[in-house]
């Protein structure tokens, strides 16, 4: 596009053109004009430069140096919240390593125990079990023992009553049933 001084120089070649002659004084009109122009220019482009440019430099700078510290942050979170779940990874595959070992301990203490258990079982029936049968055998030697001796008692009670006097059928029989009466009391 054009500038300025381009404008004002093409519209300054069309006013002389339509005038037809005061070139000259048309001239030194405009270049008063653009001499305005110009100074008014350099004086607003410094006191821009001055006054407004360093605090539009200093936003974005500030805004700049906030952002790349945001960035830092969340860079630092990003590397601790690795670091954190490592750790976490760490201390969990560490407790699963523990509680698979407990869990195993406990197994095989369990299975030690019972077994311990089911022998003390055993032997303590089968300590039960000599003791009832030597407490039956016991009890049988008595009872035949026992026995013998009461029948040699009424064997010899028999026979002194049969020496005694001469036994006919009737007192057999009579005998007989005292014996075995006599027996039973006895049992």
């Amino acid at each position: 596009m054009f500038d300025m001084a381009d404008l004002f120089i093409i519209v300054s070649s069309a006013a002389a053109d339509a005038e037809g002659g005061s070139e000259q004084g048309l001239l030194d009109a405009n270049f008063l004009a653009n001499i305005t122009g110009i100074v008014v220019f350099l004086i607003a482009f410094t006191l821009l430069g001055i006054f407004v440019w360093p605090k539009i430099i200093k936003g974005l700078d500030d805004r700049n140096e906030k952002i790349l510290s945001e960035i830092h942050s969340a860079e630092e979170a990003r590397e601790q919240a690795k670091s954190a779940l490592a750790d976490y990874e760490r201390e969990l595959s560490r407790a699963r390593e523990e509680s698979s070992k407990m869990i195993a301990d406990a197994k095989s203490q369990a299975k030690a125990l019972a077994e311990e258990l089911r022998e003390k079982n055993e032997q303590e029936l089968s300590e039960r079990m000599a003791r009832a049968t030597a407490d039956i055998e016991s009890a049988k030697a008595s009872a035949v023992s026992e026995l013998h001796s009461e029948a040699a008692e009424l064997a010899s009670v028999m026979a002194s009553k049969i020496l005694a006097r001469e036994i006919n059928s009737q007192d057999q029989k009579q005998l007989l049933e005292e014996s075995l009466a006599q027996l039973g009391r006895l049992n």
